[in-house]
């Protein structure tokens, strides 16, 4: 196995000079809790790794404020500047990246659908220099939650954007299931976050719930969409936690920073030449946590159960 590892590495530095110090460059798609929280996930899990930015590493973050240039831009720079890992947080990071190179290895951070946006072949074996995380939400969970919170929930509405590509699977994941129980799906999507407004609104007019799904555009909205479903007394009920806190009122979701840790493993192993990419299978996260808005709630004159809130206490988190 050594001797495997041992070719592709040195394959790589045959094309490409040795840093003297290795260097990590880090690309987020924007700023918002969700993805700050992966990040911080990744650094922490290099410091408990012995990783020091600056002393024994390089870490090069950029934040391309969602702009499609700037993705560009920057996946060039870290390939100009050589980078031994990228980092991609949110899918179209990683795109980005792997358009920039086929030799650097590329860690994903947070791409719902890795086989559905084309990034990779394979999830158990992506075959090429990309491998990482997957944010897939557990859908299942989150439906059955709002089932339990809405009384004789009959219509969702989903809102997403239909340029993201896990966004956009998510939504039809969601969008299956839920008719598969005999539930009403009404579909509404965006372009940008301008569009949260007009959307939102027309969409709380005419449904009992709103499901968002890993959206890092509605993300950065999301106290806007909560806004406007609060007008109409509806609820919003998100796919990450951290949109919970923005004003969602409840989900079971992944945690981002847990996300990240994840995302920072596989940057370590790749360092230490203990993962290939090729070979290495997507890592998908199976735990999701509970986490309640009680403050929402009030609102809306919603009342948790006992058993929620009492699962909520034991293994998630109650916002009050």
């Amino acid at each position: 196995m050594f001797l495997i590892f041992a070719y592709f590495y040195t394959g790589r530095a045959d094309s490409q000079k040795q840093n003297a110090i290795p260097k990590v460059g880090i690309l987020q798609l924007m700023s918002h809790p969700a993805l700050d929280q992966i990040n911080k996930g990744i650094n922490d899990t290099l410091k408990k790794n012995g990783y020091v930015d600056g002393k024994n590493i390089k870490i090069e973050f950029q934040n391309a404020q969602n702009d499609q240039s700037n993705l560009r831009t920057i996946s060039k720079q870290f390939v100009q500047d050589n980078v031994d890992v990228a980092v991609g947080i949110a899918t179209p990071s990683v795109q980005s990246l792997k358009n920039a190179t086929s030799k650097i290895p590329i860690v994903m951070g947070a791409v719902t659908d890795p086989e559905g946006a084309g990034i990779i072949s394979n999830n158990k074996k992506p075959g090429k220099n990309i491998t990482g995380v997957s944010d897939q939400a557990p859908l299942e969970a989150q439906l059955e939650l709002m089932k339990q919170v809405i009384p004789n929930l009959k219509t969702i509405g989903i809102i997403y954007t239909s340029s993201d590509a896990s966004a956009t699977s998510q939504m039809k994941k969601m969008q299956k299931l839920a008719k598969k129980q005999g539930l009403n799906v009404k579909v509404s999507s965006i372009n940008s976050v301008n569009d949260i407004q007009q959307v939102g609104t027309a969409l709380a007019e005419s449904v009992q719930t709103i499901y968002v799904p890993t959206d890092n555009t509605v993300a950065s909205g999301m106290k806007l969409l909560s806004s406007i479903a609060t007008k109409q007394n509806i609820a919003v009920f998100p796919a990450a936690t951290t949109m919970v806190k923005d004003g969602g009122l409840a989900t079971v979701g992944l945690s981002q920073y847990e996300l990240g840790e994840e995302t920072g493993k596989h940057v370590v192993r790749i360092l230490e030449h203990k993962e290939d990419p090729a070979t290495t299978p997507v890592t998908f996260m199976k735990k999701g946590h509970l986490m309640l808005n009680e403050k929402m709630a009030k609102k809306l004159n919603i009342q948790f159960s006992d058993s929620l809130i009492k699962e909520a206490q034991k293994k998630g988190q109650i916002l009050k």
